[in-house]
């Protein structure tokens, strides 16, 4: 049997709350899901993908969902810890170990790892494409600067797009585009001496 104060370091709070996360891994282990430590606790993957993690905190254990978000949370169990951050983290709180229904968990669980399944994933948000009215007349009248625009890879145009239309004025956008007209023929993006 392994000294108990081997296992502080995986949980700040994990001496407080070892039944009730020794229970939470014995419901885990009944799932497909594969056991790893990161972040200095158990977080449980599907194909090196995380799904759930388990920890103690001061007044709560938890179970965390990695892509909680797309859970039906039919039970109404899950939190969003912070609002702002967290786009698809989800957490379901116990505060004993009566609260962890057993097949509740597994229901959730496996719901978990079918959406990982399908690939259920937030995608990060696009960035609003922008249109240079001016550098797309100049690209008209001249193919050549067309072709070079269209060499380079879609961030290295945003941010040729950016840097001219982020100036308020029309004089302004257009010495930024007599700048930037040399470096996209010799095929330099914007940034790339900073890179």
């Amino acid at each position: 049997m392994e000294s108990q104060s081997e296992n502080k370091g995986i949980w700040k709070y994990g001496d407080k709350w070892e039944e009730e996360l020794l229970l939470l891994q014995s419901i885990i282990d009944k799932t497909e899901l594969i056991e790893t430590t990161k972040w200095g606790g158990p977080v449980y993957v599907y194909n090196k993908k995380n799904v759930i993690g388990i920890g103690g905190f001061k007044d709560y254990f938890a179970i965390w969902f990695f892509n909680g978000v797309f859970l039906k949370d039919t039970k109404k169990k899950l939190v969003n810890a912070q609002e702002d951050k967290t786009k698809s983290l989800r957490q379901w709180r116990f505060t004993s170990k009566d609260e962890v229904n057993e097949a509740m968990v597994l229901e959730y669980i496996s719901e978990a790892i079918e959406n990982e399944k399908q690939g259920k994933v937030i995608k990060p948000s696009k960035k609003e494409a922008i249109v240079s009215e001016l550098l797309e007349k100049e690209m008209t009248q001249n193919p050549t600067i067309k072709e070079a625009f269209n060499k380079f890879s879609p961030y290295k145009q945003y941010e040729f797009l950016e840097y001219i239309e982020t100036a308020k004025q029309e004089k302004t956008k257009l010495s930024r585009i007599e700048k930037v007209i040399p470096m996209i023929l010799a095929n330099v993006g914007l940034n790339d001496k900073y890179r």
